[in-house]
């Protein structure tokens, strides 16, 4: 609370005080979090949606957006895309989404006039300078992805103060002045991990395959398979390791960790995009082949489609197209002046079975196919969902 009162003392004379109960609900969300009732945002939203917040990790503010009011401004827009990484499938083919089918359709609309784009390569400083020349480059709107939580806080005021949304895709930032779009990483984690025990017969030991740590939605991911295991005390972590989101990555540190831990292991659970390369090194280990979490990589999909019994089902944690539309949509909307009432927009992580694999992937596909099996947009965040989290819906393109 004294980190509270030092805020509202600082700023009080450039915030109203509408402002600052909005910061104050947004830094009391995760008491309401913890008592299974939500701040004033989320319980605008129908009941049915808000079990998407249920569990959501306790750092990630679920206040009100403090950008409800924003009236919009006048297109076409110029937006800024200051990446994180570039480095795997999963932000190639995001970028191929932004790029080739959301550029051209609402350039064509008249609404976007460019996006620009920037790759930090992981490094916060040189994210923080790139979003700075954004900023100064008047971009009407900027998205971020799959960001440090905190570092770039700072310039997202920065941006806040110049009237420029910033939308964090892919993961959260704590900064009540950004929104956030994403799936419920911890629930997704804690489902995968029942799913994988349930899998192994509620005994025996697992290796986990991380993301990048430190980022949100990886420990977020990795706290929600921490959460499932309390429920199986027969189960246990034999090791952990850093896939980077990366296959090639995975692959060498999963074959790795095999050659130096002898003993058997009877499942694995890899972050997306790193389960195909999971899956390569146990295949090169030559040892018995166990079930590998699936989070809709076409290579790792393609193992199970031409092996039935190699897992019961996988999840859509994270559809890196889709994710990318539903973070393009929410920057447009709230250009637009809809007014977004929630900070961060949160959704559950649909499953897919045998059959939806067996529908999209011949028999004779590749387990190196870089490709990925998405839901899509209508199913992921269609417009009678996205809606709802607006206080003046509209279509985006009339």
């Amino acid at each position: 609370m004294m980190l509270i009162y030092s805020y509202l003392m600082g700023g009080i004379k450039m915030l109203n005080i509408k402002k600052i109960i909005v910061y104050l609900t947004l830094s009391l969300s995760t008491y309401f979090m913890a008592n299974n009732s939500f701040a004033e945002g989320v319980d605008e939203l129908p009941v049915e949606m808000q079990k998407a917040y249920e569990g959501l990790d306790a750092n990630q503010p679920i206040g009100p957006s403090m950008w409800r009011d924003f009236m919009g401004k006048e297109g076409p827009y110029v937006i800024g895309y200051a990446s994180s990484y570039a480095g795997n499938t999963w932000r190639a083919t995001a970028m191929d989404r932004l790029m080739n089918h959301l550029l051209p359709k609402y350039k064509e609309a008249g609404i976007v006039s460019d996006i620009i784009v920037t790759q930090s390569d992981l490094n916060d400083a040189t994210q923080i300078q790139q979003m700075r020349q954004l900023i100064d480059q008047e971009v009407d709107a900027i998205i971020i992805c799959c960001s440090n939580i905190t570092a770039l806080n700072q310039t997202i005021k920065l941006a806040y103060d110049k009237g420029i949304p910033v939308v964090s895709w892919s993961g959260y930032v704590t900064s009540p002045y950004a929104l956030s779009a994403s799936a419920n990483y911890n629930e997704g984690g804690y489902r995968i991990g029942k799913s994988m025990f349930e899998a192994m017969g509620g005994e025996g030991r697992f290796l986990l395959v991380t993301g990048i740590p430190g980022l949100a939605s990886s420990d977020s991911y990795d706290a929600g398979v921490m959460r499932a295991m309390e429920e199986y005390p027969n189960i246990k972590r034999a090791g952990i390791v850093t896939g980077f989101w990366t296959d090639q990555v995975a692959q060498t540190e999963v074959q790795k960790w095999l050659a130096t831990n002898p003993f058997p292991i009877d499942g694995i659970i890899a972050q997306s995009a790193s389960e195909t390369g999971a899956l390569k090194g146990l295949l090169q280990s030559g040892r018995e082949i166990v079930p590998v979490s699936l989070g809709g990589a076409a290579g790792a999909s393609c193992y199970w489609r031409q092996n039935y019994n190699f897992v019961d089902e996988g999840f859509h944690i994270w559809p890196p197209g889709d994710e990318m539309e539903l973070a393009f949509e929410l920057v447009i909307r709230t250009l637009q002046g809809q007014g977004p009432k929630v900070q961060s927009v949160a959704r559950p992580a649909p499953t897919y079975s045998f059959e939806d694999v067996a529908a999209e992937l011949d028999g004779d596909c590749s387990i190196d196919s870089t490709e990925w099996l998405q839901p899509g947009i209508d199913t992921w965040f269609p417009p009678e969902m996205a809606d709802h989290f607006f206080l003046r819906p509209a279509p985006t393109i009339k």
